[in-house]
């Protein structure tokens, strides 16, 4: 019966754990209305205030994550985070005594390595979703024993000693179906010209954000439109800059109409990032964030580009000129953006949401 089934849903920190959480949370519920899914996360993560604002099942906990670098300030945060395991420890065993979940999934991130941790050890079904190219943390530590580990590129099985199941990267279902007369209206910008969209993650990229900005008298010149996503934290230095072809926002909800107005995306390269791009069929010029863990971000975007789906510029090697010749040298060659396009969508997996929940649910009731 439905409403027997319970199923925890631990991952967080940022919307790269967080989101495909909650699309596949979002597909359980849509599927068996009568199913419980609780959310675990962390009180530091964007969870904290994501989870409550959507009223959602969840517990946070008190734990952060590992600081890597030998700063006194990061010596002094990972003393703190030996202090709170503990707590976190017996707030998830608590959970779990109480939920009893069928199965738990961990999405990555550190709010997820305590439940899969105890899922694991309590024999508790427990299986991994892993979106990067490099797996985090909690997957290489947890990967061989869990029940499975469902991965979003081939690409993740090279640095793991056991098998993955590929299923591609869980997006919110409603990503594809963007408008761009909709994105037109919504962003007051013309759906007949050439479109720029760059965004640096939910938080904006200050790099990013600075490297743009030589850049606009020449796409103003050529009639190249611009959105532009900074990041709250960012937005009130930049609003002034904006004009009638430079629209400037903190934050983008409507991400579906974004893409569907762009001609190419200038982002970072976070594993849910290129699912959309994927999904979406969108060009891309592709900055990973050189202080991602592992460098992950280049290995995902060399997985894009390798697909011929995207361009990508090192951080190091960024500057005002390759940066305005890449988008503008790419907007001037339709053949090149139309196979670009194509190919991202052939390394979309558009069913990976649907895929993962089937797979939950086989191991739910076996």
């Amino acid at each position: 019966m439905d409403e027997d089934l319970r199923i925890m849903i631990a991952g967080g920190g940022t919307g790269g754990h967080l989101y495909p959480a909650l699309a596949i949370g979002a597909e359980i519920m849509n599927r068996k209305p009568n199913a419980t899914v609780h959310y675990v996360g962390s009180k530091f993560g964007l969870e904290a205030r994501v989870l409550p604002e959507r009223g959602l099942p969840h517990t946070l906990l008190p734990i952060s994550g590992l600081q890597r670098s030998f700063s006194p300030r990061s010596i002094g945060r990972n003393l703190m985070l030996v202090g709170r395991v503990p707590l976190a420890l017996l707030k998830v065993r608590s959970l779990c005594r109480s939920m009893k979940p069928n199965v738990i999934v961990g999405t990555g991130g550190y709010a997820s390595a305590l439940p899969v941790k105890v899922g694991i050890g309590w024999k508790i079904p427990t299986v991994i979703q892993e979106q990067n190219s490099y797996p985090g943390l909690t997957t290489r530590l947890f990967a061989e024993p869990a029940t499975a580990v469902y991965a979003g590129t081939s690409d993740t099985e090279t640095y793991l000693d056991t098998e993955i199941e590929v299923t591609g990267n869980p997006v919110r279902s409603e990503i594809r179906n963007g408008s761009k007369t909709a994105g037109s209206e919504l962003f007051q910008l013309d759906g007949k010209r050439k479109t720029v969209f760059l965004f640096g993650g939910s938080q904006g990229s200050v790099p990013l954000n600075r490297a743009i900005q030589p850049v606009l008298p020449a796409l103003q010149d050529r009639g190249i439109q611009l959105l532009w996503q900074t990041g709250p934290n960012n937005y009130e230095t930049l609003k002034e800059l904006e004009s009638d072809t430079v629209r400037i926002k903190p934050y983008i909800k409507e991400m579906a109409h974004a893409y569907a107005l762009s001609d190419i995306a200038v982002a970072r390269a976070g594993a849910l990032t290129l699912s959309e791009l994927s999904v979406c069929g969108m060009p891309s010029i592709l900055l990973p964030l050189p202080r991602a863990t592992a460098d992950h971000q280049t290995k995902n975007a060399e997985t894009m580009v390798r697909g011929g789906a995207a361009v990508m510029i090192q951080q190091a090697d960024l500057t005002t000129a390759n940066l305005q010749e890449t988008i503008i040298g790419l907007l001037g060659d339709a053949d090149k953006l139309t196979a670009m396009g194509a190919q991202a969508l052939s390394l979309g997996k558009p069913n990976a949401t649907e895929e993962i929940v089937d797979k939950i649910f086989e191991v739910a009731y076996s």
